[in-house]
């Protein structure tokens, strides 16, 4: 497959590249029984490029964080390749793996809970200069104290405890950590969700100023398509483990092509009175069971335009109208669906 949402950036750096990444569970059954695999992943494949934002969005359990923990180094891929800076994650050496942890790092979703509540914002944030770098205490004091200015953060708050601080607070002083050893790709897993929404705007436009700033790229975890409207360059759309539709968000969001992705924009407030989403479609049933999964097209028991051949056979991502989809029925639905 032609990746057309980066045909024409090849000036421009990847900082992640994944092709058909998988990750498999076995599930035990008991003592004397095979255990059952459940495929959290199956067969994903993105680039995220130096400055640029992939969003990943689909429902709760669609594969989601289980994709960021692959990203972040947290959990190996069961098969496929992931490279970061021209290194092949899976077969590199220890040495490198140390290496490109320190260029990846995680932005959690609960600002109230990643954060240590016995250690003073100085120590959190000087703690991975401290374990990675030669720093001397007063190189990472000064260090930590720039980072809180970056952030929006005033100088006494160095000496402070994490419950000293609203939510949205918390989240910048957690974003500050994040960024303490310079990485290139930041993951930031739902770390709008759990603020006001009069807050979340304005930590989504810290994380656009940073990146513009420092040339971040992020990977950015949501099932919020308002949120991912406001900071996305390019949107990746999974469902049950699988992607369904990868492209630029304008095309996505102005026409979307997989009914999956039409559902979701379509019962997104703010979103669904727009374009070719007047037309709602209502997602029906329940996401099924990654143990049992369709046999065919993973959307097909919920989807309303499913033939035999998508009960019967796994669709692959075709290109259609500037972004890649998983769909036997795209072609004809792009026909019929108007510009937005």
């Amino acid at each position: 497959m032609i990746d057309t949402q980066h045909a024409d950036r090849k000036d421009e750096v990847p900082v992640v590249v994944a092709k058909n990444l998988n990750r498999v569970y076995p599930i035990s059954k008991g003592l004397f029984h095979k255990p059952d695999l459940l495929q959290a992943v199956g067969g994903v494949s993105f680039t995220v490029l130096a400055g640029k934002t992939l969003a990943i969005v689909g429902e709760s359990g669609c594969g989601k964080s289980t994709l960021a923990r692959m990203v972040t180094l947290i959990e190996p891929p069961t098969s496929g390749t992931l490279r970061m800076g021209g290194i092949d994650v899976v077969s590199a050496s220890a040495q490198d793996k140390h290496a490109l942890r320190q260029k990846v790092q995680l932005v959690f979703q609960n600002p109230y809970g990643s954060l240590n509540p016995r250690k003073r914002i100085g120590q959190i944030l000087e703690a991975p200069l401290e374990i990675n770098t030669r720093m001397n205490a007063a190189e990472r004091a000064q260090s930590a104290r720039a980072m809180l200015a970056l952030v929006g953060l005033r100088p006494e708050h160095y000496d402070r405890y994490p419950h000293m601080f609203s939510g949205g607070q918390r989240q910048r002083i957690a974003i500050a950590r994040a960024l303490m050893l310079n990485p290139s790709l930041v993951v930031a897993d739902e770390p709008v969700s759990a603020l006001d929404v009069s807050i979340q705007a304005q930590v989504l436009n810290l994380l656009a100023d940073l990146q513009r700033d420092l040339g971040l790229a992020y990977l950015f975890i949501s099932h919020d398509l308002g949120v991912v409207r406001h900071i996305a360059h390019d949107v990746l759309v999974m469902y049950l483990g699988h992607t369904v539709e990868h492209g630029e968000k304008n095309a996505i969001f102005s026409r979307p092509l997989h009914p999956y992705t039409q559902a979701l924009l379509a019962s997104t407030p703010g979103l669904a009175g727009s374009g070719p989403t007047r037309q709602r479609a209502v997602l029906k049933g329940e996401l099924p069971s990654p143990m049992n999964p369709p046999l065919g097209c993973v959307f097909s028991t919920r989807c309303p335009h499913t033939t035999e051949q998508c009960r019967s056979m796994r669709p692959v991502l075709q290109d259609l109208q500037g972004r890649a989809v998983a769909c036997f029925e795209a072609p004809r639905l792009a026909a019929s669906v108007p510009a937005g």
